[in-house]
C-alpha cells in the first residue's frame, strides 16, 4: 500500500492546462531576429562560438570523462561566476537568505522530494546513486546519491522537523553543483552545453503555511525575480504555465520561461528552456515529515521552488544571441561587467598554454 501510495503524484493546479500544450503568459524583450538568415546558424551554435573564441572545450571532457561534460575556458569560467554573483545578489536583495547545501543526499530525501525514476529502468533514471560498501549496507545505513538540484537538499534541511508559524514564510537560495544522468537524451539537439551532467545553478526554495494565497504570492515574487534576471541579460524569452502531462511527480502548478535560442530554430522554434517554477503544496513537507505549528495545531507546510540561474543553458543563450558575425565577439550583458573586470566584448585572440 505504502508503495502505490508514493507512485501517486501530486493533485493538479485547476490554474494547469488540461492536455499536451502549455499556455503562453508573456514574453520578455523582443524578438532579436525577425527574419533569421539561414546563413548564420553555424556561426549562431553556442558550440561554434565556443570553439572559435576558445571558450568551451568538448573534446578534452570528452576524453576525460565522456559525453555530456565540458570545460569552460577564460572569460567562460569567468562568466559562469559572473551569472551566479548576480543572480544570488538579487536573491538577496529579494529577501532570500543564502545557503550552501551538501551534494550528497540520502536517496530516500531525494525520492520524498519526487526525484526518482518513472519506472525503474536505468535508462529513464536521472539520479546518480554513490556505491554503497558492504559494511555500511550491512549497518543498514541509507544509500547516497549525487543532488539533481538543491531543491532537494534545501528539501531535507527540515524534514522531521516542526517549524514555528513565526519562521514561515522561509526563503532560501542556494547555489551548487547539479548532477544528472540524462540517460536516453543524448542528439545532436542537445549537443552543448543544453543538456549536460553535471552543472553550476542558483535555486530559490520555500515554505509557507498551507495557504493557498500566501504561496502563490510567493511563487508570482519567484517568478517575477526569474523575469527580471533574464530580461536584464538581454534575453528573448516566453513564459508559460506548463500543462499537466508536463508536471513532475511533486508539483501542482508549474511556470517555466523558455529563451531564444538561434542554433535551435529547427527546435521548437528556437526556444529551449532556462527555468522552471513549481508550487508543490504538501506534497514534499509529507514525505519528508516537516511539520510547523500554526494556531496550536501541527499542520505541513507548502513548499515553492524555481531556478533563478541554471548556469550552462544561460551561458549558451548568452554566446547565441549577443554574436556579432562581422568581428567575431560576444557583447557581455551590462548587468555581469562588474564581475567581469569592466569588459564590454569577448574577442578572438591567440590562446597560448603554458
Amino acid at each position: 500500500m505504502e508503495a502505490l501510495a508514493l507512485a501517486i503524484p501530486n493533485l493538479t493546479s485547476d490554474e494547469t492546462p488540461r492536455g499536451p500544450e502549455p499556455r503562453v503568459l508573456s514574453y520578455i524583450n523582443d524578438h532579436p531576429e525577425p527574419e533569421p538568415a539561414l546563413s548564420d546558424r553555424v556561426w549562431r551554435s553556442h558550440v561554434h562560438i565556443g570553439a572559435e573564441l576558445g571558450l568551451l572545450d568538448f573534446t578534452g571532457a570528452a576524453r576525460a570523462s565522456g559525453w555530456g561534460w565540458y570545460y569552460l575556458l577564460d572569460e567562460a569560467a569567468q562568466l559562469e561566476q559572473a551569472l551566479v554573483q548576480y543572480a544570488l545578489t538579487a536573491a538577496a536583495r529579494a529577501g532570500w537568505r543564502q545557503v550552501s547545501p551538501p551534494s550528497m543526499v540520502y536517496g530516500h530525501i531525494a525520492a520524498a522530494c519526487g526525484f526518482q525514476p518513472r519506472d525503474g529502468d536505468a535508462e529513464t533514471t536521472q539520479i546518480y546513486s554513490i556505491a554503497q560498501d558492504a559494511e555500511d549496507a550491512s549497518r543498514g545505513r541509507p544509500s547516497l546519491v549525487l543532488a539533481g538540484t538543491a531543491e532537494i537538499p534545501l528539501a531535507g534541511m527540515y524534514a522531521d522537523t516542526i517549524l514555528d508559524e513565526t519562521a514561515l514564510p522561509r526563503k532560501r537560495a542556494a547555489v551548487s553543483r547539479c548532477y544528472r544522468a540524462e540517460a536516453g537524451n543524448r542528439g545532436a539537439e542537445n549537443k552543448g552545453l543544453y543538456r549536460v551532467h553535471e552543472f553550476t545553478k542558483v535555486e530559490l526554495f520555500a515554505w509557507t503555511t498551507p495557504d493557498p494565497d500566501e504561496a502563490q504570492e510567493i511563487f508570482d515574487e519567484l517568478v517575477d525575480l526569474q523575469t527580471e534576471l533574464l530580461g536584464s541579460l538581454g534575453l528573448h524569452c516566453r513564459v508559460l504555465e506548463m500543462p499537466a502531462g508536463d508536471l513532475g511527480a511533486s508539483a501542482a502548478r508549474k511556470c517555466d520561461i523558455e529563451a531564444f535560442f538561434p542554433s535551435r530554430r529547427d527546435r521548437n522554434d528556437g526556444w529551449g528552456e532556462v527555468t522552471s517554477a513549481s508550487i508543490c503544496t504538501d506534497y514534499q513537507t509529507r514525505r519528508l515529515a516537516t511539520r510547523a505549528r500554526i494556531g496550536g495545531k501541527v499542520v505541513y507546510p507548502w513548499t515553492i521552488n524555481g531556478t533563478a540561474m541554471a548556469v550552462p543553458r544561460v551561458l549558451a543563450a548568452i554566446l547565441e544571441n549577443g554574436w556579432d558575425e562581422n568581428d567575431k565577439s560576444v557583447t557581455i550583458p551590462p548587468v555581469l561587467r562588474p564581475w567581469m573586470d569592466g569588459k564590454e566584448k569577448i574577442g578572438p585572440r591567440q590562446h597560448v598554454d603554458e
